[in-house]
């Protein structure tokens, strides 16, 4: 049903791939085939040159400038978060794997008393990569861990009073930040109107976590992100409507692809008008091969086809 849907069919592309992880999940969740094995993917060289620079620890070490440590940035954990993006998000990894036990138990020592996963902007609040972290740890296997289940009311209870979220210290100017980023915690202003881009990121472990996902808080965030598509953003981070349109995946920003992803999994209509017009928009924008673009800088050489792989995903969701 859903290739019908497209100009060209993108099956031959994908399933050249070199990666293994990417032809498992075409095979598997495309195809409905079950050729290789996860345990086949977690031998691949590709998880195991990761998985040799992951510390004793269960961080993986941040190599690059450190210009907010002094300020309290944690840059294991957003490095951690990076790692865990790829081996779950590309690999299955799942709790079974030590190494990702090992992530997890670094992920929980940075939770707050308050139940959030604190240090990616010192001692402030972060819904939108507490969003993203909770997502990846839900898809391992932890969405029954006492944990998880505290960040996630911890989260569900950041919203704003229009249903979605925003990221509370972008109520300041940027040159302020590292002058609040160790002070206490700062509260959203509730009466703000979201951001589609934090509320993107935010929305995600509820879209697939089976408590939470029936909730009227969750519809209601995803009609706000449904009704928000192609708008420029209410807030000052990546406010204009290109962002839309700079596909990547695993994913990390708010875009076009991500946030179809979400709704198709809550199960929102292809009748709705917004969801119609992004729907046209992947059709309208396949190549000849059969594949879409992606826009993130410094890409892999199969970047392009990670992002293909999950619109068919999005589409199958969608359309069957």
């Amino acid at each position: 049903m859903w290739k019908r849907f497209l100009r060209n069919d993108p099956l031959p592309a994908l399933l050249s791939a070199e990666d293994v992880g990417l032809r498992f999940h075409v095979e598997n969740d495309l195809l409905g085939e079950r050729i290789q094995t996860l345990t086949d993917i977690w031998g691949s060289r590709a998880v195991t040159k990761i998985i040799e620079k992951q510390s004793e620890k269960g961080y993986w070490l941040y190599t690059g400038r450190r210009p907010g440590e002094e300020f309290g940035e944690n840059y294991e954990l957003v490095e951690t978060w990076k790692m865990l993006r790829i081996l779950v998000g590309k690999y299955g990894f799942h709790r079974e794997h030590p190494a990702m036990q090992r992530a997890v138990d670094f992920l929980f020592s940075c939770q707050s008393e308050e139940g959030d996963i604190r240090g990616i902007l010192s001692n402030q609040y972060t819904p939108y990569y507490n969003g993203m972290l909770l997502e990846l740890l839900i898809k391992a296997g932890y969405e029954d861990d006492r944990r998880l289940k505290r960040a996630m009311d911890w989260l569900l209870s950041m919203r704003q009073s229009d249903g979605g979220w925003i990221i509370p210290l972008n109520m300041f100017k940027q040159s302020e930040y590292y002058n609040l980023a160790m002070g206490k915690p700062i509260n959203p202003d509730r009466n703000l109107p979201s951001s589609h881009m934090a509320t993107g990121m935010a929305i995600r472990p509820f879209c697939i976590h089976p408590t939470y996902r029936p909730l009227p808080e969750v519809k209601r965030a995803g009609a706000l992100l449904a009704e928000r598509l192609f708008q420029k953003d209410q807030h000052s981070f990546r406010q204009a409507t290109d962002y839309w349109f700079k596909l990547q995946y695993p994913f990390w920003w708010t875009n076009l692809l991500s946030v179809l992803d979400c709704l198709a999994v809550l199960g929102f209509s292809t009748d709705h008008k917004k969801v119609k017009e992004g729907l046209k928009w992947f059709s309208d924008n396949q190549r000849p091969d059969g594949t879409w673009r992606s826009s993130y800088e410094g890409k892999t050489g199969d970047a392009d086809l990670w992002v293909s792989y999950a619109v068919c995903r999005m589409l199958k969701s969608f359309l069957g």
